[in-house]
């Protein structure tokens, strides 16, 4: 049974889900706030939604790797699905919104190919998925103190 590697992370942002999916599906936000993303823009015309496009450049322990995705699920200010249709790793990103006492807690979920397509290797597997894990709950404490100081 081949496992793939996970990273789960969930915050609470001091805003109405509405105003924190708003910010999320901008593709040119992500890299204001999820620090392993370092370049992100739409290739689709129009508003997002399933079927929408966006291409990006992510890096994790100083490898790069340019990647598409492609949104498969899309439900506004609640949850979005993409997956990779381009990438040296494949991997499925889910967010998910659900209004709290507080205001919005918001999951993100990464599933990428075990060996990360060959990068670091299987064996790197529980390291670098640990290095990303601290990445990403660091990237959602900066995104909860981005969309709560006052803009």
């Amino acid at each position: 049974m081949i496992t793939m590697p996970v990273t789960e992370q969930s915050v609470v942002i001091a805003r109405p889900p509405s105003e924190v999916w708003d910010f999320l599906t901008v593709a040119e936000n992500w890299p204001s706030w999820e620090a392993s993303i370092v370049e992100c823009e739409q290739l689709t015309d129009g508003d997002p939604g399933v079927g929408t496009r966006w291409r990006g450049a992510t890096r994790i322990l100083g490898k790069r790797f340019d990647w598409v995705s492609e949104f498969v699920e899309y439900q506004p200010a609640k949850a979005g699905v993409s997956k990779s249709v381009e990438s040296k790793i494949g991997f499925t990103a889910a967010t998910r919104l659900e209004e709290v006492d507080g205001g919005t807690l918001f999951t993100y979920r990464v599933d990428s190919e075990s060996g990360l397509g060959g990068i670091f290797g299987k064996l790197a597997d529980p390291i670098v998925n640990k290095a990303y894990s601290r990445t990403v709950r660091a990237s959602l404490d900066n995104l909860a103190d981005l969309l709560t100081t006052d803009r």
